[in-house]
């Protein structure tokens, strides 16, 4: 058994009258990977908060190699070894690689001047050494997600970092980048780097962890070997129970055509687009990472410029210049990146509900509450979101939280199509069953829905039919009885 690298014990915190965290134990082991799981609002982020010094802890233990440590900065963090590579990543777009992985901690010449030729060659023989095929003197942002990071991740080791926690680091990440961010731990591993693994995709865990930690509800529950364990079982540990009908489907779609896309293309990742829409149907779409799914449907819904084919709804040729054209038609449209392009996250959550719907309430000059209130009490209620009030910032609400406040926007607005871009994308496994059984009730209500997914078990479970997307192409069009990944995947790399 390899020796303990870290150990946390009966770790405690509380914000004000809020127990976040009770009694949590934590193990990790040099060379393992070791997953952690649970629910958003479980404590994961503030038990690695306190492990890197952002918060401190309340009462406990942590014990990094073997001696009983003090963390209450970032800067202790780095001096015992612990590095978090977070899923937005903390990097310098318009500076090199090189200035990158020596950010902080800058190679001085003798006059006390960064030495950058000295910084280049030292990183590049870091990259080389990992056989990343960076070039040190590469400007951040010519480099794909993965590469930067990859750069991240030598930027922790070249601190000389022993633990490092990642954070959902394949949110962004196309499957062969996955691949290579698997390559890359791989290594860590051989060094005697301990890792902490966190990630709501149960596939992931079981592909690249030694063991798993759950949390729910701020308590340490168990650690299993992954080797030893099923999905049920994790999902039972998170929840308190398990789940029922996980992938929820009453909905029987009408044959009736809603809209119709011919040749759609957009002049850049748009090249030529074609597909049915029924009405009441979940439309499932699937292609790999720029395969131009998600811009086709910024095109469709005038987010960005048409130069060829042609949208029909309803029989009617459209041609949307703005979103509120295509709002006024009856189309709603849940961004991928909620934080970036959905939510108003300073703002409360009647304010980011309502906001489509302004125009309806106002009268005089004034916004009528007692009609906001009951639009928005409704929504709260069919969609089981949880807040202290109305009136709380989103900003403070858990993802899964924030990801039904968005929809619950969208399908006040959306009578006819709702797109749906991600739409369960780093929320937990109890948030993503409950967001499956709205998508189902707003297809029973009549609405078509096109669902944008890269999880192939989402898009089989949840999907009537799927239109495969490939470098801007439409390659297929599958029905139920041909829902097989080996087909999706052939369709989606030709």
């Amino acid at each position: 058994m390899p020796e303990v690298i870290l150990q946390m014990k009966g770790i405690n915190k509380k914000f004000g009258s809020n127990q976040v965290l009770s009694d949590v134990d934590l193990t990790l082991h040099r060379g393992e990977v070791l997953g952690l799981l649970g629910e958003n609002g479980a404590g994961k982020s503030t038990l690695m908060k306190i492990l890197t010094g952002i918060y401190s802890k309340d009462s406990g233990e942590i014990i990094v190699e073997g001696q009983a440590v003090q963390i209450n900065t970032a800067d202790e963090g780095k001096k015992h070894g612990i590095r978090i590579i977070h899923q937005e990543l903390m990097l310098g777009q318009n500076i090199s690689v090189a200035e990158n992985i020596y950010m902080g901690q800058e190679i001085v010449n003798k006059f006390g001047f960064a030495d950058l030729k000295k910084q280049l060659a030292q990183a590049q023989k870091l990259l080389d050494q990992y056989g990343l095929g960076i070039k040190a003197d590469q400007i951040l942002r010519e480099l794909t997600i993965a590469q930067q990071q990859m750069v991240e991740i030598v930027r922790a080791i070249s601190f000389g970092a022993r633990i490092v926690v990642m954070d959902e680091p394949t949110s962004s990440l196309s499957q062969s980048e996955v691949e290579l961010l698997y390559s890359m731990i791989e290594r860590l591993k051989k060094e005697g780097v301990g890792i902490i693994y966190i990630s709501h995709k149960l596939n992931e865990l079981f592909d690249i962890t030694d063991k798993i930690t759950v949390l729910r509800d701020g308590m340490y529950i168990d650690t299993v070997d992954t080797g030893k364990t099923d999905k049920d079982e994790l999902v039972q540990m998170m929840v308190g129970r398990e789940i029922e009908n996980y992938y929820y489907r009453t909905n029987h779609p009408a044959l009736e055509t809603i809209m119709k896309v011919e040749h759609l293309a957009d002049g850049r990742l748009v090249k030529d687009v074609t597909f049915d829409l029924r009405r009441g149907e979940i439309l499932g779409c699937a292609g790999l990472v720029g395969a131009g799914r998600s811009e086709t449907m910024q095109c469709i819904m005038g987010l960005t410029g048409r130069t060829g084919g042609t949208v029909e709804i309803e029989g009617k040729d459209v041609c949307f210049g703005s979103l509120q054209e295509a709002i006024r038609a009856g189309l709603g449209y849940v961004p991928e990146d909620r934080k970036l392009s959905g939510l108003f996250l300073q703002q409360s959550v009647d304010y980011n509900i309502t906001i489509n719907r302004l125009g309806e309430l106002i009268r005089m000059l004034k916004i009528d509450r007692v009609k906001e209130q009951k639009m928005v009490s409704e929504k709260i209620a069919e969609f089981s979101i949880k807040s202290r009030g109305v009136d709380q910032s989103v900003s403070e609400l858990s993802g899964g939280n924030q990801q039904k406040i968005l929809i619950a926007r969208w399908v006040l607005s959306a009578e006819k199509i709702l797109i749906l871009d991600e739409p369960t994308r780093g929320v937990d496994v109890k948030s993503k069953a409950e967001i499956y059984q709205l998508i189902d009730k707003i297809a029973n209500n009549g609405v078509s829905v096109i669902l944008v997914s890269s999880e192939l078990a989402e898009l089989i479970n949840m999907s009537d039919r799927i239109c495969v997307f490939c470098d801007g192409h439409t390659t297929g069009m599958l029905e139920k009885k041909d829902f097989l990944q080996e087909t999706i995947m052939t369709l989606a790399t030709n």
